[in-house]
């Protein structure tokens, strides 16, 4: 097709319009200096070179809404224009394509014109523009979702284009169909993509291999009768309106060998290689998917596309081919899934054996019944001996061409028309009866730890300016999964490989601090220093452990390192610090001899690295062999000398590997040990938690399972079981309260609160007065008067199931939470409830909030060092609740033998809790029997029952006002409650007595005492095989931060305990999605692997239905002006109203303000180090600007500046160190950190510097 490649026709047509538009030659100028392609660095336009762009010019004149004049009519050759000398000129120009979507050309030109007479670069200009708004990772389809007919329209004309384009524009054509399929969640693309990847594609495949499949699965046979019986009618009718969905993917599937034996290793063409591998991308892509997995595979299979794929000259060129050789292993995985696609279960390990031996055993009759005279020996030889590629290939190598043919035609692998020759065969036969390793198997062999091989490739481990226009050999987080194993098996390599990268920088850190040089005797020595770097003297390995029964690694790998400490105390301390489980990494390095390391060089080479390998810690030893990093708090030894001996943990899958090297024993080559920052270096953890879960046999609610893989109703795991009876506590202020948030219900006059609702099966609603709760001493309670939003959200999660609550800015977010746990602990006193967050900062402003609440204290614990940043002087640790338990066993038994006295009893039965039991059990317990007893047959007056009540002298008041009988038996209940109350709190003390250690203490405060446990998802992916050993069980979990987490780190929190299938009952999560995600620092697992998708936003992706909470009382309504598009039904709260946020900002002219700061000194942005980001010239405004601010009165509490780099941070922190801090005129401001860390906080004063935007 000449017209979209460039004809003369369109060079005329490109003329005609600039011409008519009159852009200056300047403008084109401009234009061309911001095109970019693959060797030149991508210029960053400025506001003035955006203006000035040829392409904002023609928007402002055809579609743009900024535009000062009347816009022209629509004009086709605008398009073909903008096609040909913009998006495609003498290449694809990424940049220029940037400026169009920036222009709103999709939704505001291209889209809105559409129709069927569209022209193919019509066609390709929104093909194009859709790939770059997922490149740039923003909603693609907004503009197509009200016209679905017209989309279908498209649909049509994209599917009947494809063998009209060539190689370069089929590779953006392909990418789009890739983005298509990862947007089933979308209905319009849904019910057009399906449409090419169902059953019809059978038609397409061997007759034999169709029966196979059709063979005991009667649900596919039906709707292939269904097909069969279309097909007949359509043919007598001669029309076939099915013929896309038939043949699309099949001359897809042609057209990819084609140009892949197009390639050869003499002139490897870079369009061709990028297609074949936007192929591979997009067959794995579509077998990952539940929806298009079960009839492609098939066709793919049939087609014998892996093997031959491995068979072309692409996969065996060595560079050129290297990520194709990546890809096509990715392919070769997913085609031999665990997974039974029919029904969509995961396969066993049994139900796998069962079918290869079904496969083999099948083989094996054919051989013996049809080729009995070649393949004899085939037939009667156990399977063990023929399921590897070298068993299979020797009895194949007998057999002639034309039998091999006829064996694979009986195995339903090949048709009768195929013309593969021999080795082809062999290959397609192996393929089929070679057994498969286990994936766990393979897993369990890899290394946790990243070696030199994988940091530094940059097809694993992708280089920071990843910008989304290839594709690269990485698993994909996409809305479904085909089995749990699917995706922890994703989230674990992907975790593992975002570890790496921040590893490689900082091995790349500390080996440029200590610049290693090699001697003439060719020994490594550093002629520089680091602090998380220290020269290694001698290492040994000590011990090698037997392997466990069933595996071929070695149980354990333990060594000695000896190194010797610099003098700097503070670097001493830090590497003192070391605690147990702490990763260390290991590195031998030999740099050329008179070698200066090139910045711009390829690192490992450059610097002479050899090998790098990971250890634990297990001690830490001086030198005369005393425990340096001993955990006790009360053993603080003294460290002798300088040197020290590290004990490790060697990785034994990398101790096993390295016994390979003949040539070297890598566990005595290393030279430098380096540690990592503590906050940074939980990744082993983490990763061994995944691995974990892999291997064992996880079990989820059943309610929870389909919607977490994505498949089927999304409602189904919303109100499980509903609670009708639900005491609200103090979540309604007044009766006026309650009646705002619920209109519909029924209340009794003169019922105050607490209120009980009580919800019958017809869903009527009734209120009454709640039963009373023994109350806490200087409780606050809830003076929040929740919206019905808000209160909708708390009830919902009252009922079994999950619930989503999405959190706009300032909406109340952590109040919310803070109340659902305060309902469920006094609803469901025998349940335990999870508090999961992202940061400790989060989980403590829940958890002090939580103090303040008529919740037992001694029910409470919080996980993790962070609560030692809690605003408290009580100590909600496992040790400090172990040591408040102890305090209050003896205010507990002083009151014990307070209430013996008061009835007369001696002292002696609160000597211990055990005794205070008996005497509640055999004497409190039996004198409350006769004074209700005294009550049921004595006089019915108020003092009949003040003269008779035991307990009397106990109550330092007297407790009965009543002026009836009744009201006085309810008191006394209510007294005789407060005793057992007692009762309980003396059971709960008594475990402490007998336990000894303060570890068992601990573990039983977690296990069995706490109602309340809160914790950083952090450390719940660390001590989960803790958690399950000990027994931990919950009923309840409280994600706050929801969106900010990464997919693993909130799952694994719902898998704290052994059985979450039996025991979990509600999951209720809280956050923003359209807020900052999770942090992932690599660009390339943030944008192609979507690392940074949370499980909230999949869930909300996938129509997981929401409680939007809609009323900000943060900010003023300007302010809240600036986000507030993005929350249609966003409102302001009426306190918003007052005085305070009406007044005006001192010495400030607007309520909020935007300042360019100009280059200070002709230098605006530069960079120290690698992404490290930093502008002196606007960090110098800015701290000026908040020394103004407090000489103009702001209290410096008041104020946070905020950056978007920690560089920028950094910068602003010296500064205001500098000039600020020890002057008493201005100090130091509330906070100074980056915006990802100031998420869900607030101040008055936010300064924010966006540096780079």
């Amino acid at each position: 097709m000449e017209a979209v490649e460039g004809s003369k026709k369109h060079e005329t047509k490109r003329k005609r319009n600039e011409e008519d538009n009159d852009v200056p030659s300047k403008k084109r100028k401009i234009s061309q200096s911001l095109t970019t392609n693959k060797k030149t660095k991508v210029v960053v336009p400025t506001v003035k070179d955006i203006i000035e762009d040829r392409i904002t010019q023609i928007a402002l004149k055809y579609w743009s809404p900024s535009s000062q004049s009347d816009l022209l009519p629509f004009d086709p050759s605008i398009i073909d224009d903008l096609y040909t000398t913009e998006i495609f000129g003498d290449s694809y120009q990424i940049s220029r394509v940037m400026m169009l979507e920036l222009s709103l050309y999709l939704e505001r030109y291209l889209w809105p014109n559409f129709s069927e007479e569209a022209s193919d670069e019509y066609v390709l200009s929104i093909i194009v523009m859709v790939n770059e708004k997922f490149r740039e990772n923003v909603s693609a389809w907004d503009s197509f979702i009200s016209s679905p007919d017209l989309f279908n329209v498209f649909m049509q004309k994209v599917y009947s284009l494809y063998d009209r384009i060539s190689v370069e524009r089929k590779m953006h054509y392909i990418l789009f169909l890739t983005n298509c399929f990862n947007s089933l969640s979308v209905d319009i693309v849904r019910n057009s993509v399906l449409k090419i990847v169902s059953m019809r594609l059978w038609c397409n495949i061997s007759e034999g291999r169709r029966e196979s499949m059709l063979k005991n699965r009667p649900r596919w046979k039906s709707t292939w009768g269904k097909i069969i019986r279309r097909e007949k009618r359509n043919a007598k009718k001669n029309i076939d309106p099915y013929e896309n969905e038939k043949e699309f993917i099949p001359s897809l599937i042609s057209d990819y060998f084609n140009i892949l034996q197009s390639i050869s290793p003499d002139s490897v063409d870079e369009s061709s290689v990028n297609y074949c591998l936007r192929f591979v991308e997009f067959a794995i892509d579509l077998l990952c998917s539940p929806p298009s997995r079960p009839f492609f595979k098939v066709l793919l299979e049939d087609k014998h596309v892996y093997v031959l794929s491995v068979r072309s000259n692409l996969y065996n060129i060595q560079k050129a081919g290297s990520k194709y050789r990546q890809m096509c292993d990715i392919l070769k995985f997913y085609m031999d899934f665990e997974i039974d696609d029919y029904i969509g279960e995961a396969l066993n390990d049994s139900d796998i054996e069962k079918l290869y031996h079904e496969k083999m055993l099948n083989a094996q009759k054919i051989a013996f019944k049809k080729f009995g005279d070649v393949l004899s020996d085939f037939s009667f030889v156990n399977i063990a001996s023929i399921d590897s590629r070298e068993g299979i290939e020797e009895h194949l190598t007998k057999v002639d061409h034309d039998t091999l043919h006829s064996f694979a035609l009986h195995l339903n692998i090949v048709n009768e028309d195929d013309t593969f020759s021999r080795s082809e065969l062999t290959d397609i036969i192996v393929n089929y009866l070679e057994r498969r390793r286990f994936q766990i198997d393979m897993i369990n062999m890899d290394a946790l730890y990243p070696d030199e091989n994988i940091l530094w490739d940059k097809s694993i481990v992708p280089l920071d300016n990843f910008t989304g226009e290839s594709c690269l050999a990485l698993p994909k987080l996409n809305l479904q999964f085909l089995t749990f194993h699917d995706y922890f098996l994703r989230n674990y390599d992907l975790f593992r490989l975002e570890a790496a990268y921040e590893i490689k920088h900082d091995i790349e850190d500390v080996l440029k601090r200590m610049q290693p040089l090699q001697l003439s005797n060719g020994k490594t020595i550093f002629d520089g220093w680091a602090r998380l770097g220290v020269p290694i003297d001698t290492m040994r390995v000590t011990y090698i452990g037997e392997p466990s029964v069933g595996y071929l690694l070695p149980h354990a790998v333990s060594a000695h390192v000896d190194i010797t400490l610099p003098n700097r105390s503070d670097v001493k301390d830090e590497w003192d610090a070391l605690r147990r489980h702490d990763v260390l990494f290991l590195i031998t390095v030999r740099p050329e001899k008179h070698h200066t390391p090139d910045p711009k060089g390829f690192f490992p080479r450059e610097y002479g690295i050899q090998y790098i390998r990971g250890c634990e810690v297990v001690e830490v030893l001086d030198e005369e062999g005393n425990k340096v990093n001993d955990p006790s708090p009360e053993y603080q030894p003294k460290r002798i000398g300088n040197r020290r001996t590290l004990k490790v943990q060697l990785d034994p899958a990398q101790y096993q590997q390295d016994g390979l090297i003949q040539h070297e024993d890598v566990s005595h080559s290393f030279h430098l040990i380096m540690k990592r920052r503590a906050k940074e270096n939980n990744f082993k953890a983490i990763l061994g938690t995944i691995k974990d879960l892999m291997n064992s046999n996880l079990k989820v609610p059943t309610w929870l399972k389909d919607v977490f893989l994505g498949y089927g109703n999304p409602d189904i795991c919303q109100n499980v079981h509903v609670s009708r009876v639900v005491n609200y506590t103090d979540s309604f202020l007044d009766k006026d309260h309650l009646i705002e948030c619920i209109p519909n219900i029924q209340i009794p006059e003169n019922v105050a609160p607490p209120y009980t609702i009580e919800e019958t099966e017809e869903g009527t609603l009734t209120a009454r007065k709640s039963t009373s709760i023994h109350q806490k001493k200087n409780i606050k309670g809830n003076t929040v008067r929740f919206t019905p939003v808000q209160i909708s959200a708390i009830r919902q999660s009252m009922n079994q199931g999950l619930t989503l609550v999405v959190g706009p800015p300032g909406t109340g977010k952590t109040d919310v939470a803070v109340q659902v746990i305060s309902n469920w602990y006094h609803n469901f006193p025998q349940q335990k409830t999870l508090i999961v967050t992202h940061s400790n900062q989060a989980l403590n402003q829940i958890f002090e909030k939580i103090m303040h609440l008529n919740i037992d204290e001694r029910h409470l614990l919080r996980m993790g060092h962070g609560q030692q940043q809690l605003e408290t002087e009580k100590d909600f640790s496992k040790y400090g609740r172990v040591n408040y338990m102890l305090s209050i066993r003896m205010e507990l038994l002083q009151k014990i033998k307070l209430l013996a006295e008061s009835i007369g009893m001696d002292e002696s039965v609160a000597y211990t809790c055990e005794s205070a039991m008996n005497f509640f059990t055999f004497h409190v317990k039996g004198k409350w029997q006769e004074f209700l007893e005294t009550m049921k047959n004595g006089e019915k007056s108020p003092e009949f029952v003040m003269d008779n009540f035991p307990f009397m002298d106990y109550f330092e008041e007297d407790p009965f006002y009543g002026d009836t009988f009744e009201e006085n038996m309810e008191i006394a209940s209510t007294s005789f409650k407060e005793l057992e109350n007692l009762y309980d709190q003396i059971s709960d003390c008594q475990v402490f007595e007998l336990l000894k250690s303060s570890h068992d203490r601990g573990n039983y405060l977690l296990t069995k005492q706490a109602k309340i446990i809160a914790m950083t998802c952090t450390h719940a992916a660390l001590k989960r095989k803790d958690f399950v050993e000990l027994g931990f069980k919950f009923d309840n979990i409280l994600m706050e931060e929801a969106a900010q987490i990464l997919e693993i780190e909130t799952f694994i929190p719902m898998l704290l305990q052994e059985d979450p299938e039996a025991n979990l009952k509600r999951i209720v999560l809280i956050g923003d999605h359209n807020q900052l995600p999770p942090v992932v620092k690599n660009m390339a697992f943030q944008k192609y692997a979507h690392l940074d998708q949370s499980l909230f936003t999949r869930f909300v992706r996938l129509g997981v239905p929401t409680i939007d909470l809609d009323m900000q009382g943060r900010c003023r309504e300007s302010l809240a002006n600036l986000f507030n598009w993005r929350y249609p039904n966003l409102g302001n709260l009426p306190h918003t109203e007052n005085e305070e946020f009406k007044i005006a900002n001192p010495a400030f002219l607007h309520e909020y303000q935007v300042i360019n700061v100009e280059n200070y000194k002709g230098q605006g942005e530069f960079t120290p180090s690698p992404y490290f980001y930093q502008n002196l010239g606007e960090a110098e405004y800015l701290v000026y600007m908040y020394m103004f601010m407090r000489l103009v009165g702001y209290p410096a509490k008041s104020i946070t500046i905020l950056s978007t780099y920690n560089g920028q941070k950094n910068l602003i922190r010296d500064i205001v160190n500098k000039k600020c801090k020890n002057d008493p005129r201005f100090g130091y401001p509330s906070k100074i950190t980056t915006v990802d860390r100031y998420q869900g906080q607030q101040n008055d004063c936010n300064v924010l510097l966006l540096l780079r935007y």
